[in-house]
């Protein structure tokens, strides 16, 4: 028998017997369509993933599905001629344990529209430790950039800077010539964030905002994970013509400011949702993520490997703010 035909998954279910995810048994032949059969190498763990496991975030749009948002691997087959057995690929985002089928089985069936290549420079281990979470703070500086952020405006704040996308942020945009200023709640990290490269660290329970709608320039810029009164106070903060990219809600999804940083000193909001890139956008920012904004301490911030059986707990520890870095999930190794 193929191994395709059994192989397993973590497979989210939502029927009469209720929410829950476990390891099953499953074919191809019961994959969400797409051109490009993959046998999975690796994967990675996000909070978005951790919602969907648990059923504590309204994340799949149909059940049942495979989780995990990230996969990397090599083509087993394919119909589309852009892709050949053997090449090794990768996909973040793009419907994955949202309307497909994910990265957390042994084979994972991608839409050719949404698969990228492994650049050169990148292995597929490497790949997911950058996973969604790099590609998001990738994506930040793509955004920023094509707005005419330059390091000579002045450092970019990350907030979370703990967090995976955090960490990955500060290491790329240092790597691209930024000085990076930390912001944590978590102080005991804060040499090892300076050791990625962040410049200044500050203890987000000592940032005292002067709640000004106007306060002087503090900052060129900056990549907000947090949202709420965080991303409030920092607006008033940014340089003239700085950009400040959202990319998360930790703090909360409402925020209260005024139009004066946008109307005074040109200060640009920018969303950033990763998920629903375009293809030329997703080629360029991993052709970046594996040369020149490649973060060199991926192996420091890949704190935890994992497989599938285990992904339960480490579910758990990410929903009660327990995690720590990027988990990786080794799925066929490789």
């Amino acid at each position: 028998m193929s191994p395709t035909n059994a192989f397993r998954a973590v497979r989210i279910q939502n029927d009469p017997a209720g929410y829950r995810s476990g390891i099953e048994t499953m074919g191809a032949d019961a994959l969400t369509p797409g051109e490009v059969l993959v046998q999975v190498a690796w994967s990675s763990v996000n909070y978005k993933d951790a919602l969907a496991g648990t059923g504590r975030g309204k994340i799949l749009r149909r059940y049942p599905l495979n989780g995990g948002i990230d996969v990397a691997g090599h083509v087993v087959a394919s119909t589309d001629p852009a892709f050949r057995e053997g090449d090794a690929v990768l996909c973040t985002g793009s419907g994955l344990s949202e309307t497909r089928d994910g990265g957390y089985a042994e084979y994972a069936r991608l839409d050719a529209r949404w698969t990228i290549p492994l650049p050169a420079g990148l292995s597929l281990r490497e790949s997911m430790i950058l996973g969604t979470a790099g590609f998001t703070a990738a994506l930040a500086l793509l955004r920023m950039q094509d707005n005419r952020q330059t390091p000579e405006l002045g450092p970019i704040a990350v907030t979370g800077a703990s967090g995976g996308v955090g960490q990955l942020a500060i290491d790329i945009f240092s790597r691209a010539g930024y000085e990076v200023h930390a912001i944590s709640g978590k102080s005991d990290h804060f040499d090892f964030l300076q050791d990625l490269g962040a410049s200044q660290c500050i203890d987000r329970h000592q940032l005292a905002f002067g709640g000004k709608p106007m306060d002087s320039a503090r900052f060129g810029g900056a990549l907000d994970n947090v949202g709420g009164p965080m991303l409030a106070g920092l607006l008033p903060l940014i340089v003239p013509y700085g950009n400040v990219a959202i990319c998360g809600n930790a703090g909360g999804i409402a925020f209260d400011s005024t139009v004066m940083p946008f109307i005074i000193r040109g200060v640009s909001l920018l969303g950033i949702a990763s998920a629903g890139t375009a293809r030329d956008l997703r080629e360029s920012i991993w052709q970046h993520l594996a040369d020149d904004w490649k973060p060199r301490h991926l192996d420091r911030i890949a704190t935890d490997e994992v497989t599938l059986e285990q992904l339960p707990a480490v579910f758990e520890r990410m929903l009660t703010g327990q995690s720590f870095g990027r988990t990786l999930v080794r799925v066929g190794g490789g």
